[in-house]
């Protein structure tokens, strides 16, 4: 069932910018009804259920919305689009916690995230292929993102990023296939570069350089010795692709992500106007502090407070405004939680990269996708890293 996840889960974005889903969260819906499935044919750690605690805790907020709710709106589908991304956490969770799996079925499991999020690339490519006729400013822009959000295309290309590059260290065992992939994995930088959306390449950034830092400890020798000839080839293909992305850009991106406009002025606001939706979301926490306003209420707050519909970019901090206290605990449960799992001596080479890009991508571009509650899914799984004996194979 992860394989059918995992899949979902790398094409989500891909299936709605091409209009493909019937539902706009039909890709959470999905990856909720595979694991379940999962739990139900393979069932799941009596552990886990510390994250039925998680769900729990997030229904009384839904009570104070209704409290508040005008009928003349659509309050279940208000409901399920803003708790489908925590819904399909804690399933993650509970289905993954603590699962052991082969190291080598984990290959497949990001491979096949891999697979779709290459096919968009490809047809991002094909969407626009002059990227200099239509780069008017350092803005983010649709125009270079398949005509879709960038936030979400940067977030789902800069995890691709990390996927190739962590398979760059541990390499496909055929040749030719590797070769591609490394291909993909500069097609794909390059086009998460002039999205124009910075939070998804940060992100991928942040994973490649802690994932580096865990591979290089526990190498060999030997792989430590091979890694400073890759390193050299890495340290190239970032040199070309930035290289390119300023070419083809006039040297915009070069401004974008110097916080500068297009005339080369600073701009005063890095966060792009992120920073007064989190002071609003603290202000509605401190004026309900035990549940919150409600799930989905911090639209309506921002409307009368700032003047503005646009929806939270951060979850940490709508989590505080949306549920109050009992929003710190489930907090505190999705952050402690993993932690003691891994210092229980749980073996995870992903698990620092896939936690931090959880975490990371909720503070940017909050939960909208399936992408960082299925990622933190895959952080608790054991991985078993010894070959299976002879007759589990045959069996």
């Amino acid at each position: 069932m992860l394989l059918a996840a995992s899949y979902i889960m790398g094409a989500e974005v891909f299936f709605r910018m091409t209009k493909a889903f019937v539902l706009y969260e039909s890709g959470k819906y999905a990856v909720i009804l595979f694991l379940l499935l999962g739990m139900f044919y393979q069932g799941f750690k009596r552990k886990s259920m510390i994250y039925v605690i998680y769900l729990l805790l997030l229904i009384p907020g839904i009570y104070i919305s209704y409290l508040d709710f005008s009928f003349g709106d659509k309050y279940r589908q208000m409901i399920l689009f803003n708790l489908s991304g925590p819904l399909c956490l804690g399933i993650a969770a509970i289905y993954c916690y603590e699962r052991t799996v082969y190291f080598k079925d984990f290959l497949k499991y990001l491979n096949y995230i891999v697979y779709p999020l290459i096919a968009m690339t490809v047809y991002v490519f094909f969407y626009n292929i002059d990227v200099q006729s239509v780069i008017t400013g350092t803005a983010s822009t649709s125009a270079t993102s398949g005509g879709y959000g960038p936030n979400q295309v940067a977030t789902m290309l800069g995890l691709g990023m990390f996927i190739l590059y962590s398979r760059f260290l541990i390499p496909y065992q055929n040749k030719l296939l590797h070769f591609v992939m490394m291909f993909f994995l500069v097609a794909i930088s390059y086009r998460a570069i002039i999205t124009f959306s910075r939070g998804g390449v940060f992100v991928a950034v942040a994973m490649i350089g802690i994932f580096t830092l865990v591979y290089f400890l526990y190498a060999s020798a030997k792989a430590k010795f091979r890694f400073s000839y890759k390193f050299i080839a890495i340290l190239g293909a970032v040199f070309a692709i930035w290289s390119y992305a300023i070419l083809t850009t006039d040297g915009l991106i070069t401004n974008r992500y110097t916080n500068k406009d297009s005339l080369g002025r600073e701009k005063a606001d890095v966060t792009t106007g992120r920073a007064r939706l989190l002071d609003a979301d603290l202000e509605a926490f401190a004026e309900s502090p035990i549940f919150g306003v409600g799930v989905g209420q911090i639209k309506g707050y921002y409307a009368e407070t700032l003047d503005t519909t646009i929806p939270t970019h951060n979850e940490i901090s709508r989590m505080l405004a949306e549920h109050g206290l009992l929003g710190i605990f489930a907090l505190l449960i999705l952050g402690i939680t993993p932690l003691v799992s891994k210092f229980r001596g749980r073996k995870n080479i992903f698990f620092f990269p896939f936690i931090l890009f959880w975490l990371l991508t909720i503070l940017h571009s909050s939960m909208r996708i399936a992408a960082p509650a299925f990622i933190y899914g895959l952080c608790l799984l054991n991985l078993r890293y010894e070959k299976e004996n002879s007759r589990l194979h045959r069996e």
